[in-house]
């Protein structure tokens, strides 16, 4: 297969990266790509929210199969897109895709099909949320409507705090995203994703990891798009995916289904394990960023025909296999992340790092000449395996230790839950 990797950042990176292992691939691209993509694969150069000139590349290159990364281009429905312009393409269509592309689109479905959930309100105005803050006090989750790349909840622990997200939201600090929100009740437990392919009828379901969301150590700072993670995440107990997946996964599959828009894509659930036992945080409509570099460093399966069966209604009779170890990412960023940040530094000592257990999936990087330059807010994923989290922490900080990049910063604590639990 000629394939098509859409996106620039670390999951497609590392996507490229286990693609481009497998024996049905014959010719690999990703547009528009990274600095590090291009290691293995053909970059090309494209504006990805111009769906004609995504089709055009595909004629162009004569691509059998599409993979597309980005929230964004799902929820903007480049799937249906390429597909209707006749090539084969792993990505939910744009109406499943509201599963991510809408809160409250995803919390009506839990409604109508049982699944456990937060509480919620949904307001298209700032009177109407305010008025039912003040009735629900805190702490209280606030959320804009739409995509806000990873940036538009507030968990507020104080009435002050949600009063200001609310405010914040329908002045239009997230643009569209923000033009409705969704009040949650707070759940307390600990978070985890579960990861699941589905071909519109049937389901494989993939592995656990631990996503650290928060900028600094400590889990203090703002929300980012993820500042590392780890997989298995062994707080998932076999007893809590079995519930997961009865109670949550299949009747969304089913409720999508009877809606006439049945989902073929990745499922990436947010789980928050209450006391109360699993509750659905939200959805995501394609794999997870940083997730999905600690999953394909686990992964002993040929990625792509898994994929190439999710898109083509023939995921029966699949399976999936993992290596006996942990997989740990620590995310580098550039000073400032997830606020305002420089572009254009230069990073040394990135390209030496590469072995069976570390390597380094790009994400906001290009290439000038020999040097390697950071464009982005997160740039750098140090991936490594292990024996157990602590293994693996340990090679992954180890890696990141190798990189000679002053304008950079990284948390020092990735996977601190499963190391706190296994030492204590």
């Amino acid at each position: 297969m000629r394939v098509l990797v859409i996106g620039s950042g670390g999951r497609e990176h590392a996507l490229a990266w286990k693609i481009a292992q497998s024996p049905d691939l014959t010719k690999l691209f990703v547009a528009p790509g990274n600095g590090g993509t291009g290691a293995v694969a053909e970059n090309l150069p494209v504006d990805i929210t111009d769906h004609a000139a995504v089709v055009a590349l595909c004629h162009e290159h004569q691509i059998d199969f599409v993979v597309v990364g980005p929230d964004a281009q799902v929820v903007a429905g480049l799937g249906d897109d390429v597909r209707a312009a006749g090539f084969t393409c792993f990505c939910p269509s744009k109406a499943a895709g509201q599963l991510e592309g809408s809160k409250g689109f995803t919390k009506a479905l839990c409604d109508e099909m049982g699944i456990p959930t937060a509480a919620y309100g949904r307001f298209d105005n700032e009177a109407a949320a305010l008025a039912y803050l003040y009735t629900q006090g805190a702490p209280i989750v606030i959320k804009a409507d739409g995509l806000a790349a990873g940036k538009g909840v507030t968990v507020a622990m104080t009435v002050e705090e949600a009063e200001e997200a609310i405010v914040d939201c329908f002045a239009g600090a997230f643009g569209a995203s923000g033009a409705e929100v969704v009040i949650e009740e707070f759940m307390e437990g600990e978070e985890v994703s579960l990861f699941v392919l589905c071909d519109g009828k049937d389901i494989l379901p993939l592995t656990t990891a631990q996503d650290h969301k928060r900028a600094f150590d400590g889990d203090a700072g703002p929300n980012t798009g993820g500042m590392g993670a780890y997989s298995p995440a062994p707080v998932m107990t076999r007893e809590i995916y079995d519930d997961v997946i009865e109670r949550m996964i299949w009747p969304t599959v089913r409720g999508l289904a009877a809606r006439g828009t049945p989902y073929q894509g990745v499922f990436f659930a947010g789980l928050m394990l209450t006391p109360d036992g699993p509750k659905l945080v939200e959805y995501n409509a394609r794999f997870g960023d940083p997730e999905t570099q600690v999953m394909m460093m686990r992964m002993e399966s040929d990625l792509l025909p898994l994929l190439h069966a999710t898109a083509t209604g023939a995921l029966a009779g699949h399976d999936v296999t993992w290596k006996e170890q942990y997989a740990l990412t620590v995310v580098m960023a550039t000073q400032g992340y997830p606020g305002a940040y420089g572009k254009g530094s230069e990073i040394r000592g990135a390209d030496a790092i590469d072995s069976d257990t570390l390597h380094v999936f790009h994400a906001g990087t290009r290439r000038d000449g020999e040097r390697l330059l950071a464009t982005g807010g997160r740039v750098l994923n140090v991936t490594a395996l292990g024996g157990d989290v602590k293994e693996a922490q340990s090679r992954a900080y180890a890696g990141v230790d190798q990189i000679d990049w002053p304008e950079g910063f990284c948390r020092r604590d990735i996977g601190w839950r499963e190391l706190a639990r296994t030492t204590s």
